[in-house]
């Protein structure tokens, strides 16, 4: 009989052990897939930027296997990895993060996907972006002095005014982010944050919007 409540203990003792791990690896879960502040972004397929020849999120999202070789073979190191912000399904799938680097269409990551879930481009109508200028970071149109941006630009797509303020032109601009690469507003504007630039490369459905000039 002793033995029988003994053993009842120990089953009690274990279930509630078992029932704490599930309640704190749950909560731990909800914390990694919603986000401290209980909520996750889920943004749709045109918030991101995808390497050239993945423009097709549909198409993309269908065939990528998430292997990394891409993002391992970028000369220029462009191409990072999205996160769960970027909602799960999207998780360390390539996108362009112009922080690193910039591109330069050398076709290398479209070469080695296995799968083509980076279709081949034609280097004269390939866009991954639009490049938009933040006229409230922007060096040029706070203090003047600065045309980084324009110099940086291979494409001509970048063009300065009167005051040598940048405004972008949508027909050149190919999404490259050698401008947003260059950008020095990051040091020079620091205390704001530490992602600051005075130019953004956005998709070019979402060109536009306060405090951005995309050059239209």
């Amino acid at each position: 009989m002793n033995l029988k409540k003994e053993q009842d203990k120990v089953n009690h003792s274990l279930n509630s052990s078992r029932r704490a791990f599930i309640k704190c690896t749950g909560g731990a879960l909800a914390v990694l897939l919603l986000g401290v502040g209980g909520t996750v972004e889920f943004k749709n397929h045109e918030d991101i930027l995808r390497p050239p020849g993945g423009q097709d999120e549909a198409g993309f999202a269908a065939k990528c296997l998430k292997c990394d070789r891409c993002r391992s073979i970028c000369p220029t190191s462009v191409i990072g990895l999205a996160n769960l912000s970027d909602s799960i399904r999207k998780a360390r799938t390539p996108i362009m993060n112009f922080h690193l680097g910039y591109c330069t269409f050398c076709n290398k990551c479209v070469e080695v996907c296995p799968t083509q879930a980076l279709q081949p481009f034609d280097m004269a109508t390939v866009r991954i972006g639009l490049a938009a200028v933040k006229k409230e970071i922007c060096i040029a149109w706070q203090s003047g002095g600065c045309t980084v941006c324009a110099e940086a630009c291979e494409y001509h797509a970048i063009t300065l005014d009167e005051q040598k303020r940048p405004s972008v032109s949508p027909e050149k601009c190919n999404g490259c982010g050698i401008c947003e690469n260059v950008c020095p507003a990051l040091v020079l504007k620091s205390y704001i944050g530490g992602n600051v630039r005075g130019i953004v490369v956005m998709p070019i459905s979402q060109k536009g919007g306060d405090g951005y000039d995309p050059g239209t």
